[in-house]
């Protein structure tokens, strides 16, 4: 049996009382790792002009200092000195931080960069605490500034508001309100002349005449926000932010979506031109898919860049006809589509033509053709095997020819596959109808592949059923060599029409090179350099200051794919540019070239 411990007596007794047993870790802070001290980095002047003059010449100034108009006060930091500084740490670290492009501005430039911009040519004094506060407190104003005359529904972003009132400020991103739409084109507008500045130079200098066509997608841009908390009722500090669901497996993503438009070719074409981002609008997860689209391919009429084909995912194929399709194709554009599972086959019918995914065919097409691709999952579209090739090569004499069109309407004439002078079928009932005699059969020699194609024998023969319709009765494309389809003709079906027939080797050379194009720049822009996905590098709050960084980043991607395409297709230097376009006092002391090298200008 133990001894039961003693309490302590006297002094010793009090202090146990009073101060417990701590252990001393004095000994073990001073072990301690210490952070690396970052010393600042001399940024060259040439990559600080390059951006500067890559500012200029994207036009936005008139468009902000038009919404600035006369301020009362001092004028403050200039706002083209914090887009610079930010468009330069975007360049060397990826990241758009306002803290860390303040760094820049105060300790990374050349007296005769901080002149240009409009700053102290001193540099600020780290040493004073009071000092690098008040110095940043102006670059931060300067940002705020932008974001204020271009902010529909400006209010405290410092806590969570209940929701219906996140709810009320949400709707001047989506009214009517004169104001409200004039200030969301204006950012819009700014936002277009960021990311076209690269593209306009690429095309000056011909580097855009192989161009081909188009991708369009979204991506996600999640935020640093926490989502709604519907239980409390309260809403996310970004009231205009959702959740993006993307097509793969991975959990969806709280923030906002980008929709890019991108530069990109088929598998057929041989002329090599950047790849390229060519308009980018940031918006609400899953909300104005094809209108958002369609601003982009707007912007694109002005840079007179030819409007082939667009090739889309199936977000928007889903989207209506008076959103996306119609739009597109009056801008130009031929669209190549792809479809659900419950999409395939047979889709509808004008005329009494088929719409079978996509292309108005024959009537009278065998049913096993005209269904082909009705019973098909995504793996077996994927992959398609011999026999699914077989069939769909089957299916192309039986498509009708495209005769004329598209006019001012946007209505396209379209014939008959076994009228005029090369038909691709041969039909009992256009015979009948129109009084065709087939004639004697001319002497062909059959060493030669053309005639034996060209040859009655060799095409398609259509069987009509035993007991025909009435020649009233029949369809109009049945009556008539010709129809002519208007939008409205295919009522809401018209959103699947497209024109390269789906799963053809012409369908395929074009949608799959074109969609691994699209990816192929959204893992660049969300890859190691460059992070379009990582919150933490765009850490500012309001739907303002969010598209305005995710287009400073795009904007610097576009000049670094350019720059890095340079380098790939042109192996000769260019000459170069010794006028830097600074006031050079500090030519005794060269500046230290860190991080990238400088983009070539």
């Amino acid at each position: 049996m133990s001894t039961p411990r003693r309490p302590a007596r006297g002094r010793a007794r009090r202090t146990a009382q009073r101060t417990p047993w701590r252990p001393r870790t004095s000994r073990a802070r001073a072990a301690r790792p210490k952070p690396p001290i970052r010393q600042a980095v001399r940024i060259p002047d040439a990559v600080a002009d390059h951006y500067a003059r890559l500012l200029d010449d994207s036009g936005i100034w008139p468009l902000i200092d038009a919404e600035l108009g006369v301020r009362p006060g001092p004028a403050g930091l200039p706002i083209r000195a914090a887009l610079t500084c930010l468009l330069l740490l975007i360049h060397y670290t990826g990241k758009a931080v306002l803290g860390d492009a303040w760094k820049i501005a105060a300790f990374s430039l050349s007296p005769a960069t901080r002149r240009h911009l409009g700053l102290d040519p001193a540099d600020v004094d780290a040493g004073d605490p009071h000092a690098c506060l008040a110095a940043s407190r102006c670059f931060y104003r300067a940002f705020d500034r932008l974001t204020t005359i271009l902010d529909p529904a400006r209010h405290d972003r410092r806590a969570r508001l209940p929701q219906h009132q996140a709810d009320h400020l949400a709707t001047a991103w989506e009214d009517g309100d004169p104001g409200h739409a004039h200030k969301r084109q204006v950012l819009q507008q700014i936002v277009t002349a960021l990311v076209l500045a690269p593209v306009r130079r690429a095309k000056g200098r011909g580097y855009l005449r192989g161009f081909a066509g188009i991708g369009i997608d979204t991506t996600a841009a999640p935020t640093l926000a926490r989502p709604p908390r519907t239980g409390k009722g309260l809403a996310s500090t970004e009231i205009t932010a959702g959740w993006h669901y993307s097509a793969g497996d991975g959990p969806p993503q709280f923030g906002h979506c980008a929709t890019l438009t991108v530069a990109a070719r088929p598998r057929a074409l041989t002329a090599a031109f950047p790849q390229l981002a060519l308009g980018l609008v940031v918006d609400t997860p899953h909300k104005r898919i094809g209108a958002n689209a369609i601003t982009t391919l707007s912007s694109l009429a002005d840079l007179g860049l030819p409007t082939r084909f667009a090739a889309v995912d199936r977000a928007y194929t889903d989207q209506a006809a008076d959103h996306f399709a119609r739009p597109a194709r009056a801008l130009g554009y031929q669209l190549v589509l792809d479809y659900k599972q419950d999409q395939r086959g047979l889709q509808g019918s004008a005329h009494g033509a088929l719409l079978i995914d996509g292309t108005l065919a024959c009537p009278l097409i065998p049913d096993r053709l005209a269904t082909t691709t009705s019973s098909l999952d995504d793996a077996a579209v994927r992959a398609p095997d011999d026999e699914l090739g077989a069939l769909i090569a089957a299916r192309q004499p039986y498509f009708l020819h495209h005769k004329q069109g598209p006019n001012a309407h946007q209505a396209i004439r379209l014939q008959c596959p076994a009228a005029g002078t090369s038909p691709s079928v041969t039909c009992p009932r256009f015979e009948r109808l129109h009084h065709r005699q087939s004639g004697r059969p001319a002497v062909i020699d059959l060493t030669d592949a053309r005639q034996r194609a060209a040859h009655p024998s060799a095409k398609p023969r259509i069987l009509p059923p035993a007991r025909d319709q009435r020649p009233d009765e029949q369809p109009k494309i049945c009556r008539q060599q010709t129809i002519t389809l208007h939008p409205d003709d295919l009522g809401h079906l018209d959103k699947f029409r497209q024109d390269l027939p789906y799963l053809t080797p012409a369908w395929a050379g074009t949608y799959r090179a074109v969609r691994a194009n699209t990816e192929g720049i959204n893992g660049r822009l969300k890859g190691f350099d460059l992070n379009l996905g990582e919150p933490k590098h765009r850490p500012a709050h309001g739907r303002v200051a969010q598209t305005l960084l995710i287009a400073l980043i795009v904007t610097v991607a576009n000049d670094d794919f350019l720059d890095a395409w340079r380098h790939t297709h042109q192996p000769d230097p260019a000459p170069e540019d010794t006028t830097t376009g600074l006031d050079d006092q500090n030519a005794a002391d060269p500046p230290i070239p860190t991080g990238k090298p400088p983009p070539r200008t």
